[in-house]
């Protein structure tokens, strides 16, 4: 018998780690119950779900025989001027339609994104931790995700001075994700506004995630000035998902503003990937943006109390420490330095039936933190945290 070779895959996907999520949701396939039900805070998915009116929108329109055919590649224009008009009210900023492009989440958009500021061999800035579905989309791209350290004591916000150390003649772009994932820290203003200025000076994209802004403590001033005092349109791209605030994850629905020149290439991307986002849920959203307006402000109020109460509940305990938390997410620091992060959340979920991630799921230097989702369990099940953790040992 002749011998054959056998075709070979991507070697940069082969590289790229497997989904980490489900990974950790089997070990808690596990757990006997012996200490309770399940408090599963391994993945940031809303606590509840979106309001009937919303969902009663979405039905009529996947009714319309509108809803079955193609739509414009960068998404429907009602919802591309109802989002334009939307972030303008927040960030004190004009935007026009044509800068907004509607995308099948934001995940979707981060790959675009990328594939339009960078190719294989050159390399991307991400603050770690990081975002582990940044990570593995620059990996299987083939670009190096360059890691941006950042200081727990200072809040895991990013230093631009350390930034900049790491740009060489490959570096595209720096990415800030904020309020972040996994850490909760919600970069201030200022911080923005310096990174803006370094990636305009040095010919780089600050591409900017911003997935849980609508999140920050009620009252608070716009996330940055960036959008309102700046011709960001040459250097900065702002990504976006609908998926936290409006409780709707399955619908697949996340934006991206750009320039209309740079947009006019990432159309060229979502026309290979997407062809048009699902129009039912846009129409749906396009609706909500003003239709569920109270309901998202008291679903800001909810988080942010949970946020609040995670520190309440984790404050008797001494070993464990919480070194930032805001929106969906806390980071902590485990009391346990020399076991592996996930032999901690093994054993934390088969004994005391909690569910995190260990930390160096999201980047290098992470192996004392676990991440913790306090968006998508009761304000009851976070204060028993405490109960559920004490005398735990390794």
């Amino acid at each position: 018998m002749a011998d054959t070779t056998l075709p070979a895959l991507n070697p940069d996907l082969l590289d790229t780690a497997t989904p980490p999520i489900p990974q950790a949701q089997g070990w808690a396939r596990a757990y006997d119950g012996r200490s309770g039900p399940l408090v599963d805070l391994s993945q940031a998915v809303p606590g509840s779900p979106p309001p009937a009116a919303l969902l009663e929108r979405l039905a009529q329109a996947a009714a319309s025989p509108d809803a079955t055919r193609y739509g414009p590649i960068t998404g429907d224009m009602a919802l591309r001027e109802a989002y334009a008009a939307e972030i303008g009210r927040i960030y004190g900023a004009t935007f026009k339609p044509g800068e907004v492009a509607i995308t099948s989440g934001c995940n979707q958009a981060f790959v675009m994104t990328m594939m339009a500021v960078a190719r294989a061999g050159q390399n991307v800035l991400l603050p770690t931790p990081w975002y582990f579905n940044h990570e593995m989309t620059l990996r299987m791209l083939g670009i190096e995700a360059r890691p941006l350290p950042c200081d727990p004591a200072a809040g895991f916000v990013p230093d631009v001075a350390t930034a900049e150390a790491l740009i060489d003649a490959g570096t595209r772009a720096i990415v800030l994700v904020t309020p972040n994932n996994p850490t909760g820290a919600i970069y201030p203003p200022v911080t923005i506004a310096a990174f803006a200025e370094l990636c305009a000076r040095r010919g780089l994209w600050l591409v900017l995630d911003e997935t849980y802004r609508d999140f920050l403590p009620a009252g608070a001033a716009a996330p940055h000035e960036v959008f309102a005092t700046t011709p960001w349109q040459d250097s900065v791209i702002g990504l976006y998902s609908f998926s936290k605030a409006y409780a709707v994850p399955g619908w697949r629905l996340g934006a991206i503003t750009a320039g209309e020149a740079v947009m006019a290439e990432i159309a060229k991307v979502l026309d290979c990937v997407q062809i048009s986002p699902v129009r039912a849920g846009q129409a749906a959203v396009t609706w909500g943006i003003d239709g569920i307006r109270d309901w998202r402000e008291a679903n800001r109020a909810e988080i942010n109390a949970r946020a609040a109460l995670f520190r309440e509940a984790m404050a008797p305990l001494n070993d464990w420490r919480v070194l930032a938390a805001g929106a969906y997410f806390a980071y902590v620091a485990h009391p346990f330095p020399d076991v592996p992060a996930a032999d901690v959340v093994r054993a934390l979920v088969q004994e005391r039936g909690v569910l995190a991630l260990p930390g160096p799921y999201f980047g290098p230097g992470q192996e004392r933190h676990l991440r913790i989702a306090i968006a998508n369990v009761a304000a009851d099940r976070i204060g028993a945290l405490s109960e559920r953790l004490r005398g735990f040992a390794l």
